[in-house]
Formats: C-alpha cells, sequence, structure tokens
C-alpha cells in the first residue's frame, strides 16, 4: 500500500476547511492500493482555523495539524514537507490550496500518472480540459498567462504548460533530499524553485488537466507585484537560458568590438575578421558558461578535462563560427556594406545565440540522467 500526504497551507480558511476535508476523505476511500492523509499547516489563524481542525481529528484518524507563526506560503509549505517526510513516511507529498480552488475530485488522476511512473505530476490550466474562470477580471487573466509564459520562455522548458501551479504531487525522496535549497525562498517563488530543481534533476514529469476553481470562502492572498518580480529576479539567478543569454550579450559586445576595429581600423575583409572576433568571444564565453550559466553541470575541475572540454566546445563552436560569417558575408553581398553591424546584430540574435544554446546545453554540458535517489 503506498502512502500520499496532501499539505493543506492555511491562514484564515475555516470554513472551506471544514468542507474540503470531508472531501477528500471521502474521495480516499475509492482510490485502491493508496492509503492518503491531511496535513493541515495553520499560520494561527484568527478565524479558529485549526479549531476546526482539530474537531475534524475527532472524525478522520489520517488528518494531521501543525500551528506555527505567519511566515509565508513557502515556509509553510517547507515546514508541513519537514514533518511529513520525518513523521508520516508518504511515498508523495501533494500541494493543495486550502480555499477550494483545486478540486479534489481530480486526485485519482494524479495517482494514477503515479503509478505509470511520474515522479512529479503538475495540475495544469492550461491544457486541453484545464482552465481558468471566465470571471476573472482581464488584469488577472493577462498576469496569469503572461507569467506562466515568462517562466516556460525563462526556463526554455515549453513541454511544461503550467509553471505556477500550486496543485502537485511530489516524489518524497526528491523532497527530502533538496528541501535544504528552499530555504531562502518563499511565496510562490518556492514552488517555480521545486519545479526548476526537479527539471535539473532529471525528474520524471507529467501534467493533468484541472479547471482553477473560483475560491470558495474568504479573500485571495497572492500579491501580484511581489509574486512578478520575485519571480523575474528567480529566473534571472537561476535560468541556464538568461544566464546564457546574458552570457552572449557579453560575448556579442566583445565581438562587436573586435570586428569594428578589425574592418573599420585595419580594413581586414568581413570573413577574417569575424572568425577572430568570434572566437575571442567564444574563450569569453566558455569560461563563463561553465562557472555560472552552466555550474549546475559544469565540467570537471581538473585541467585535462577542463582542456579536453573546451576543445570540445571549440568543435561546436566551429558551426557557430562558419554559420555567422558565411551569412554575414552574403549579408554585405547583398546589402550595403556599411550596415554591417545590423546584419551582424540580427544573425547572432536570431540565430546564434539560441542554435548556440541548443548545441552547448546538448553537447559540452550535457548530464547524463540519473535518479536523485541515487546522489549523495
Amino acid at each position: 500500500m503506498k502512502r500520499a500526504t496532501i499539505v493543506l497551507p492555511t491562514y484564515n480558511e475555516k470554513e472551506n476547511i471544514k468542507i474540503l476535508i470531508p472531501e477528500i476523505f471521502t474521495i480516499a476511500q475509492y482510490v485502491q492500493n493508496w492509503s492518503i492523509s491531511i496535513l493541515v499547516i495553520d499560520d494561527t489563524s484568527p478565524d479558529g482555523t485549526a479549531d476546526e481542525v482539530k474537531l475534524l481529528q475527532k472524525k478522520y484518524k489520517n488528518l494531521h495539524l501543525i500551528v506555527g507563526p505567519k511566515l509565508g506560503l513557502g515556509n509553510a509549505y517547507q515546514r508541513g514537507f519537514r514533518y511529513a517526510t520525518d513523521n508520516l513516511g508518504p511515498d508523495f507529498i501533494f500541494e493543495m490550496d486550502a480555499d477550494r480552488q483545486h478540486n479534489p475530485n481530480i486526485l485519482p488522476k494524479f495517482l494514477k500518472k503515479i503509478d505509470e511512473g511520474a515522479e512529479f505530476v503538475i495540475g495544469s490550466r492550461y491544457i486541453k480540459g484545464g482552465g481558468i474562470p471566465e470571471s476573472w477580471a482581464f488584469y488577472r487573466k493577462f498576469f496569469s498567462y503572461f507569467g506562466n509564459w515568462v517562466l516556460r520562455l525563462g526556463f526554455m522548458k515549453l513541454s511544461i504548460t503550467d509553471w505556477t501551479s500550486g496543485y502537485r504531487a511530489i516524489k518524497t525522496d526528491f523532497i527530502d533530499k533538496t528541501l535544504p535549497l528552499y530555504k531562502k525562498l518563499n511565496g510562490y517563488t518556492f514552488q517555480i524553485g521545486i519545479l526548476d530543481n526537479a527539471i535539473k534533476n532529471h525528474l520524471r514529469i507529467a501534467e493533468v488537466p484541472f479547471y482553477f476553481e473560483e475560491r470558495g470562502k474568504g479573500e485571495s492572498k497572492i500579491k501580484t507585484l511581489e509574486f512578478v518580480v520575485n519571480n523575474l529576479l528567480y529566473i534571472f539567478f537561476n535560468s541556464s537560458f538568461v544566464k546564457f543569454a546574458f552570457v552572449g550579450v557579453t560575448g556579442a559586445v566583445i565581438d562587436f568590438c573586435i570586428s569594428f576595429v578589425l574592418i573599420e581600423m585595419f580594413r581586414l575583409r568581413v570573413f577574417f575578421s569575424t572568425i577572430i572576433s568570434a572566437e575571442t568571444a567564444i574563450v569569453t564565453t566558455f569560461v563563463f558558461n561553465n562557472y555560472w550559466s552552466f555550474a549546475h553541470k559544469k565540467v570537471a575541475h581538473k585541467l585535462n578535462s577542463f582542456i579536453r572540454s573546451f576543445v570540445k566546445y571549440n568543435t561546436v563552436s566551429a558551426g557557430n563560427i562558419l554559420i555567422q560569417a558565411v551569412l554575414l558575408e552574403i549579408a554585405t553581398i547583398i546589402f550595403p556594406l556599411k550596415f554591417w553591424f545590423v546584419y551582424k546584430f540580427i544573425i547572432l540574435a536570431v540565430v546564434i545565440i539560441p542554435y548556440s544554446y541548443f548545441m552547448y546545453n546538448q553537447v559540452i554540458w550535457k548530464q547524463s540522467p540519473q535518479k536523485l535517489a541515487n546522489k549523495e
């Protein structure tokens, strides 16, 4: 019999949990091969949420409660995850809102995905069968779609359709081993961080569609501006693609400056100046990408391994240089030479950076899939 624990963070959710908790346990009765428990993490709600849970505990033996200070959603989940892993022994832990916006009727669909081999299951609003309330104001719909797309593009992981979903099931072994990484993350950024690390550790991720319901009782606690700013900061400091693009811009500046000197001052042919400037930029970007962009899977520190990787990097980059040189040569033949820098910028932005990210990520800093459970 496998076990799952549903973690419900609460603050002033008395009216909602008195409906939600019985609903979950009713559904659990019809789930085969799974034992389901609920852990409520209450942030000392003044409306008596904890007292309501204590009343329900008399009826449901698998209902647990922790009461603590109000330190935010991320902190509540981390306390709940730690308690669950240390005391309840679940195979999987669910994240779920207590305000009844996450429909408990699809819990069996999550468990089915797990039975099929998934290690991280996301309830997605953006695949067929999912959705958000039509009654939402335009700005809220916009931030929901826009924020999710920013994350998808920021991490270059388009296969995951709902990065901001808070309805999830996560393998306990993964949570137990990575929980210390999230100490500085709070609010909804915590949820972005745990998904980001799941991807980096090659967990098998699946999605199930769900319709995001209107809130049952009470008021929403999400702060839109804080949500947007924190997520953008997380992307900048943690996304390999964003770091790679930033390094790419730096390399482009170096590339442009050297090209300018060679073409405008020394009158060197565009083809040869491009090769020299591009190679200089490649040397610079290799170092920055290895120790920053792809720091979580950087090449070995030993000199011989570093040199081998650098040679391989240059070999892969030969395509980069050749594509850039040929396209720029063609552009300056067809169009006026004096605008060479415009053509170069377009080629770098549209062709070279995306091509380079794909090739470097797949060849130079490719991490062979391995289970996190085997990592110590």
